[in-house]
């Protein structure tokens, strides 16, 4: 079992029961699922760039991203129908958690003059949203791939529908939001 899982079944659960009152187990809150989401921009024309934004998209999420197609052409963007226009990879289960806690314990302290993360990234409905400028912040990534520097979005999604249990979840968790 990974380590924050685990964490989640001894710590939080108990900790989300005591604070918010819930009677029943089912009641707390949990992550469902993260979805990473990276846009291609300027390079959607060059395959090889492409390419290696996949690979190293692939080595980041431990699993093989989908190509994300333009649904119509926009000659303004010099966009053409089922041109590929990013990537996206859905995590569910052990390597969500996996990520989760790479995310937490390496990468985010690895951003330059890190002082948490922005507590303000809630949707409204439990949903954390989180860009990461550089995927340089991840080990996994090997340090000759500066040429294709790409942001990431992340979106941690919770089954609580409310703000403030999603948020005191991430907290318990170890999320470094800023005070």
């Amino acid at each position: 079992m990974e380590r924050l899982q685990e964490k989640y079944n001894k710590e939080v659960v108990p900790a989300l029961q005591a604070k918010f009152g819930f009677k029943n187990v089912m009641q707390v809150p949990k992550i469902v699922k993260i979805v990473l989401n990276v846009g291609l921009g300027k390079i959607k024309e060059d395959k090889k760039k492409i390419d290696a934004i996949f690979e190293d998209f692939k080595k980041i999420s431990g699993q093989s991203p989908v190509k994300t197609l333009a649904r119509k052409s926009i000659s303004g963007f010099k966009v053409r129908e089922n041109q590929v226009v990013g990537l996206t990879c859905t995590l569910r289960g052990f390597r969500m958690y996996a990520f989760l806690d790479k995310l937490i314990h390496v990468a985010l302290p690895r951003v330059r003059d890190f002082r948490g993360v922005s507590p303000t990234g809630f949707d409204g409905r439990g949903n954390y949203h989180l860009g990461l400028k550089e995927h340089l912040v991840f080990l996994e990534v090997p340090a000759d791939s500066l040429e294709n520097i790409f942001g990431l979005e992340v979106s941690i999604v919770t089954n609580s529908g409310k703000d403030e249990p999603s948020r005191e979840l991430l907290k318990v968790m170890g999320f470094p939001f800023k005070h």
